[in-house]
């Protein structure tokens, strides 16, 4: 093979058709989700005028993934791991229609915003643990990493677009309507999971009589004595608590900081994406090269720093420079834990033990959300976004002098 060969970031996507098919759809369905995300942001302010209560809203989509993703990791070991995706599509399809309906007449108040919001949540945490058991079924294993970094690229594509599409939406039609094409994005996806099709994976007995508790207990015990595994875990939920911050609160920075409308703050998650899609791609054509565990250190210290740097700044041009760096570091840092993860894990346990990823990763999201709603109002935004990112990198020096298996591979 070439290096030119080697090194192109889509190889993965010519070379397997179900993964390819999947990630076309899957893309799709992430522009609706991004502009609904967008759209329930700056809602959550205009219907409460809180910064607290916009990280209550962040919150709602995240928290039950903290409480039921081990019992979706669970049924995606035991189950038809597509079946699961399909049914919790098709689910979130219908919650995105009922947003819809609720914002174009009027209904939609702070409360069905934090409701429905929490539904999305809830089928999260059994599609997600599902589709991440999914991989090693679309693509060999030693192919892994650069899935995971086209998935990711596909997620920022959607991050950047969804934005630039959903500020054109509210502008000429209303925000009710980014509700509404998200809701119609999701039919890509179904249709998508219904083209593709694997054998579904023998059940071990053993694993079958095992009850649930059992089930997931087996999975706590593997992840504890297997070496790097704790740290990895460590890694991702600390830096979900303390990098969602600048997520969380990038409305009120647009807004009360750089002076911003939806526009503005449209660009600035755009920026954020760009630079996300840029360490994706960089991942997808190298799978993280040669030192995977060098590259992993340097992005897992740049990206507080950056958000440090962020915070004390107050132009509009040079906080998005800054959130295009950011994004590259932060997507780094997600796509090697994540890799290093799948190339670890077993088949049979392989939802339960990346559900625990989701657990403390996007599971940390909340508690996140809700430090720094309630960090912000007590002594402001800037000091909330640069005072958690402080902590991560005190954390990073710690946790990488502490496990040099971090960077062994």
């Amino acid at each position: 093979m070439s290096a030119a060969t080697s090194l192109n970031p889509f190889r993965t996507l010519v070379r397997y058709r179900n993964f390819r098919i999947f990630w076309i759809g899957q893309s799709v369905s992430l522009i609706g989700s991004w502009m609904q995300q967008i759209a329930v942001g700056w809602l959550a302010l205009e219907l409460s005028n809180d910064a607290f209560l916009v990280g209550v809203v962040a919150a709602a989509g995240t928290f039950p993934i903290l409480i039921f993703s081990m019992p979706g990791g669970l049924l995606a070991d035991r189950a038809d791991k597509l079946k699961i995706i399909r049914t919790a599509q098709a689910l979130m399809l219908l919650e995105a229609t009922a947003l819809w309906w609720l914002a174009w007449t009027g209904h939609l108040t702070i409360g069905w915003l934090i409701a429905l919001t929490s539904i999305g949540g809830l089928l999260a945490a059994f599609e997600i643990p599902a589709r991440q058991a999914l991989w090693v079924h679309l693509v060999d294993r030693h192919d892994l990493p650069k899935a995971i970094g086209l998935n990711s690229m596909g997620f920022n594509l959607a991050r950047v677009l969804g934005p630039t599409i959903a500020a054109v939406v509210i502008a000429k039609f209303g925000i009710a309507w980014t509700f509404g094409l998200n809701a119609l994005s999701f039919l890509a996806v179904l249709l998508s999971l219904a083209l593709i099709a694997i054998p579904v994976e023998a059940r071990e007995l053993e694993g079958a009589r095992k009850g649930a508790l059992d089930g997931m207990l087996e999975a706590l015990r593997y992840v504890r004595s297997t070496k790097p595994l704790p740290a990895l875990m460590l890694v991702a939920m600390v830096f979900s608590i303390l990098g969602i911050p600048v997520i969380t609160l990038l409305p009120v920075v647009a807004r009360d900081l750089l002076g911003l409308g939806p526009e503005g703050y449209g660009a600035l998650m755009a920026s954020l994406g760009i630079g996300a899609m840029a360490g994706a791609l960089a991942i997808a054509a190298t799978g993280g090269g040669g030192r995977k565990g060098r590259t992993l250190w340097i992005a897992s210290h740049a990206f507080p720093l950056l958000l440090v740097i962020f915070a004390l700044v107050r132009l509009p041009q040079l906080n998005a420079l800054l959130l295009f760096a950011t994004g590259i570091t932060m997507i780094v840092n997600n796509a090697l834990v994540n890799s290093r993860l799948q190339e670890i894990v077993p088949d049979a346990m392989r939802g339960r033990v990346m559900s625990l990823y989701i657990m403390v990763y996007i599971g940390g999201s909340p508690i996140g959300s809700f430090v720094a709603g309630a960090l912000a109002k007590a002594v402001g935004t800037a000091w909330a976004i640069g005072g958690t990112a402080a902590l991560m990198l005190l954390f990073a020096l710690w946790v990488f002098r502490r496990e040099p298996a971090l960077t062994a591979h």
